[in-house]
């Protein structure tokens, strides 16, 4: 999966402004967090077409980077988070951060979350029986 990481400046109407790009290409967002400071925030979605979003936020002046995440679609169980985050520790992977997302077609949670060698985490998981994507 693709993440767009969209740098933007911490002030009234910013997200407004991002989400209203988006909008107006037809892009969806799938998935989000927002992490701020005093000046700056950065903010991290997975949408339908991250090129095309990336393309147009940066055509408004916004700073944007495409990176890979992983995207692992789990049941909807209490401690399944758990159990996902104790298989990557005990392949010893370390998460950098994590988030919330959903597939909309089978309604099920996706966890999206950043670590170093996406695509080897990514197959080290499907062999563990995970839907990752």
């Amino acid at each position: 999966m693709k993440q767009v990481s969209i740098y933007a400046e911490n002030r009234k109407g910013a997200m407004l402004e991002i989400t209203g790009i988006l909008l107006e290409e037809r892009i969806n967002i799938l998935g989000s967090v927002t992490n701020d400071s005093a000046e700056y925030g950065i903010i991290r979605m997975i949408v339908d077409a991250p090129e095309k979003a990336s393309a147009a936020l940066e055509k408004k002046g916004y700073l944007c980077r495409l990176t890979e995440v992983i995207g692992v679609e789990v049941e909807d169980e209490v401690g399944n988070l758990n159990k996902l985050l104790g298989d990557l520790l005990n392949t010893n992977i370390n998460v950098n951060y994590i988030y919330l997302s959903f597939n909309r077609e089978s309604g099920k949670p996706i966890m999206v979350f950043s670590c170093p060698d996406a695509a080897e985490v990514r197959d080290s998981l499907r062999t563990k029986g995970y839907t990752a994507m």
